[in-house]
């Protein structure tokens, strides 16, 4: 066993609800306080002297000077598998070309998948690594990544695999999730229907068999995929024992209802989800995933993530890192802005980016610090939690610890 401590304050997020919006005063902060870990798990947390003298013959695992714990963080929407760069997108979009305007003349998704179809296995794993240990340094321990850059069989596995590969080369949890219905490819002869078929029939299949995921995503919107034919793809993607997300109401509303009605996992974007869905969506146990990055990287709105709390729903925020319209890849930035712009508590983010993330993810071993958890925790040189959004992520962890062990 070892014992980690004493910290001026660990904030557990332990004995708080999924759903709903949360006070600050809410928050467990036990002082003076110990981590007890064994064999990757929390055996328990409280007071460090108390710990001590229970447990003699623990490992001391001292900390040096005023330092805080928490959680670490979950990041449930990624693109990070992927060849290529679109930095000229971002400067066409700031320039004032409209997104058709883009894809037009060359960028866009299909820019990506272009380049991720060149990019070979072992390329993607390096850059996955690479924009893993970004996010570990900002203490992401799990994190979700899709494929959707592939949109062929031979390329989406090729994905898929590459983030298995990865898994076996970090110490963070990785979440692989099929985005093979990203949009349909250019090089498709067939309908948009014919597409998702293909997908059902020659995809989703091989998927299973070799164990790569068993998450489906769909990106829902007049550019993409529409309504009808999404939600029959949706039911199908489930009965084949797929867990479903979905890109939702990124530029037009409606279909977070249907990710409510299929009984997804969560609804991802929500930009411009309109009064009565919101209402539909905080009443159920779909996971409202608010992508402030997207909001930055676009110029669009921010999904109501105010709205969803105050209503009842369950709200995680992530980065939506992706080479397109998510580029920063810096989760806790991005919460500090939508914080501000959506007057959420500090209570209410740290909880959309730790158990209300890994929920969304059906990963309930994590998130909180409490007896039976995954020892998944940072440590902030700082005497007062409130500074880490404060600081807007510019405060990074002094230590960050997985499965017990610093890493």
């Amino acid at each position: 066993m070892k014992l980690s401590g004493p910290f001026k304050q660990i904030i557990t997020l332990n004995h708080l609800p999924l759903k709903g919006k949360l006070q600050d005063e809410s928050l467990e902060i036990i002082s003076n306080g110990g981590i007890l870990t064994e064999n990757g798990i929390i055996r328990k947390v409280g007071d460090f002297d108390s710990l001590k003298q229970q447990f003699p013959d623990s490992e001391i695992d001292l900390m040096e000077g005023e330092q805080i714990a928490i959680p670490a963080f979950v990041d449930a929407h990624t693109h990070i598998c992927f060849g290529g760069n679109r930095a000229n997108d971002f400067a066409m979009r700031n320039a004032g070309k409209t997104y058709l305007e883009i894809a037009e003349s060359g960028g866009g998704i299909w820019s990506s998948v272009q380049h991720t179809r060149q990019a070979s296995k072992d390329d993607l794993v390096n850059g996955i690594l690479e924009r893993v240990n970004v996010l570990l340094n900002q203490g992401i321990t799990t994190i979700e990544i899709k494929s959707g850059y592939g949109l062929n069989v031979d390329e989406e596995l090729k994905m898929l695999r590459a983030i298995k590969k990865a898994q076996g080369l970090t110490k963070a949890t990785l979440v692989p999730t099929c985005l093979s219905a990203h949009l349909k490819p250019r090089d498709f002869e067939g309908t948009s229907e014919e597409y998702l078929n293909y997908i059902l029939n020659e995809i989703l299949p091989k998927v299973k068999e070799a164990n790569l995921a068993n998450r489906v995503d769909i990106f829902i919107e007049k550019s993409a995929f529409q309504l009808e034919e999404s939600k029959n793809f949706l039911v199908k993607a489930k009965e084949l024992g797929f867990q479903i997300t979905v890109h939702a109401d990124q530029f037009t509303a409606g279909s977070s209802r249907i990710a409510v009605e299929i009984g997804a996992k969560s609804a991802d974007h929500l930009e411009a989800t309109i009064d009565e869905d919101i209402e539909f969506l905080a009443n159920s146990n779909t996971v409202a995933i608010a992508l402030p990055g997207a909001s930055l990287g676009l110029g669009e709105p921010f999904s109501p993530a105010r709205k969803i709390l105050d209503k009842g729903g369950i709200l995680a925020i992530a980065t939506d890192w992706n080479p397109g319209s998510a580029p920063m890849g810096n989760l806790v930035t991005q919460a500090s802005i939508l914080a501000t712009y959506q007057k959420l508590t500090t209570a209410e983010v740290l909880a959309a980016i730790t158990f209300r993330a890994a929920y969304a993810l059906d990963l309930d071993d994590r998130g909180v610090l409490a007896e039976g958890k995954k020892a998944d925790f940072l440590t902030y040189e700082t005497d007062n939690f409130q500074n880490i959004l404060y600081h807007q992520g510019s405060l990074k962890p002094k230590n960050i610890y997985i499965n017990g062990e610093k890493i």
